[in-house]
């Protein structure tokens, strides 16, 4: 029998009436974010006092729904972790960048960030319900003056018009599910009047920070904007409440699929049992598992890291010992820019020309044989490899299979290269066009 999912409310909001305390107005407006506050509803401890009391840190704002999740008589509770600063925020560690992935690097216009072909992240508002500590924005979220204003979205709204290879839009942040209603509204109609883009996703901790807000007014205004997906941000089976199982089956009734993206953080979720009990309590609430993330690079998120191992002895320990769907990818963000790369356990242990050896979860080797005959497939037969080829600069990997390109060279790779020498007829270009590698060519 599964642990019942139960609802918790502090000792001090006990007397607030639920008309109110279920109001996400009213949890919005009674935020927590100074150590007197705070310590009104759990004991602070001097490494979080000092934080609270340092000018300059990233911004602390927490729901009174949201800080009653937290033990008050364990100062290691993974729910206070994420959102009650400690020191160890103002260390400085190697590699912190301010902006780790460089999404403004990726922004064609304010608030946009174009980083992969077909999809773009598109930044609402930088206001939340509640901050993360370890977030990947800090740069600019939390802060009231970096909020894009009407000039700015009317500006994105035209790139994505002009841009008909864009199919895919993720709106985030900070959170658009603390915007106003109304705008929320306007800005979701904007976007299905542009005839290309065909998802629009949402990714917002507001069903965690403040369920209250995921009314049934706001799942049937969300629901006329479909196929809408929605992503939520679980990191420990603490956070989830009879409220936010409440909230996600309102949503899942209006038809929108759910994921979680979670951040893997030391001291919070760093162990494979805890990540197989948060990844079965979310499919009871009919979340599907999506990313579990390697921590960014970001400042004041350095005692947060762990070993890129740490997650992959995570997947490791899910794969197989509990449902395939279960399973989220391990994903590194790449600083600089490079996206995100999955990372998972090395289950093909060698290959061969007719067999291949893998391995499952248990240990148990086994072979797989390779086709004796196989048609290779011919792109210049077939109308998607004609049609739906990547964007050139951007096929990578994808664009040498396809026969596109036979080489991916590091920058300055040819003139490093050439050695400052003359050019002569052993360099003769032609010497590197391919003779039918890939196309099916000859080579007359």
């Amino acid at each position: 029998m599964p642990t019942p999912i139960i609802s918790k409310r502090a000792a001090i909001y006990a007397d607030v009436p639920d008309e109110k305390w279920n109001d996400w107005r009213w949890q919005l407006s009674h935020r927590l974010n100074s150590a007197e506050e705070i310590e009104k509803v759990i004991p602070l401890i001097d490494s979080e006092r000092k934080a609270l009391q340092t000018q300059g840190i990233f911004r602390v704002d927490v729901t009174p729904y949201f800080i009653s999740l937290i033990d008050p008589d364990d100062p290691n509770d993974p729910v206070r972790k994420q959102i009650i600063p400690l020191a160890e925020e103002l260390n400085s560690f190697t590699a912190m960048m301010e902006d780790s992935l460089a999404e403004d690097r990726h922004s064609p216009v304010p608030g946009l960030v174009h980083r992969y072909p077909d999809r773009v992240l598109m930044l609402v508002t930088t206001q939340c319900a509640s901050y993360c500590r370890y977030c990947t924005r800090s740069r600019i979220v939390g802060d009231p003056g970096q909020t894009f204003n009407k000039q700015e979205f009317e500006m994105q709204i035209e790139y994505l018009k002009r841009t008909p290879q864009v199919r895919d839009v993720l709106l985030s942040g900070g959170d658009p599910l603390v915007l106003a209603p109304k705008v929320l509204e306007e800005l979701l109609t904007r976007l299905r009047e542009i005839q290309h883009i065909e998802i629009v996703r949402i990714g917002s901790r507001v069903p965690v920070f403040m369920p209250m807000r995921v009314t049934q007014e706001l799942c049937d205004m969300l629901g006329k904007f479909h196929p809408l997906w929605l992503n939520i941000h679980v990191n420990h089976p603490n956070e989830i409440s009879l409220e936010l199982a409440q909230a996600c089956d309102r949503l899942t009734r209006a038809g929108i699929p759910l994921g979680n993206q979670s951040v893997l953080l030391a001291g919070v979720n760093d162990c494979a049992h805890l990540q197989r009990e948060l990844v079965q309590k979310l499919t009871r609430i009919r979340v599907r598992p999506y990313y579990l993330y390697q921590c960014d690079l970001v400042e004041g998120a350095g005692h947060f890291r762990t070993p890129v191992a740490k997650g992959i002895e995570i997947i490791e320990a899910l794969r197989g010992h509990t449902s395939g769907y279960a399973v989220p990818q391990f994903i590194v963000d790449a600083p600089g820019g490079g996206g995100k790369i999955p990372l998972m356990p090395n289950y093909l242990l060698s290959m061969s020309d007719h067999k291949i050896i893998v391995r499952n979860y248990e240990g148990y080797v086994t072979t797989y044989e390779e086709p004796t005959e196989y048609k290779v497939h011919d792109p210049k037969t077939c109308k998607f490899c004609q049609e739906k080829r990547p964007e050139p600069g951007q096929a990578g990997i994808t664009g040498m299979l396809d026969g596109d390109q036979m080489f991916i060279k590091p920058e300055g790779f040819d003139e490093l290269h050439d050695r400052g020498g003359i050019q002569h007829r052993l360099k003769d270009e032609s010497k590197w066009k391919p003779l039918g590698i890939g196309s099916g060519e000859s080579a007359d």
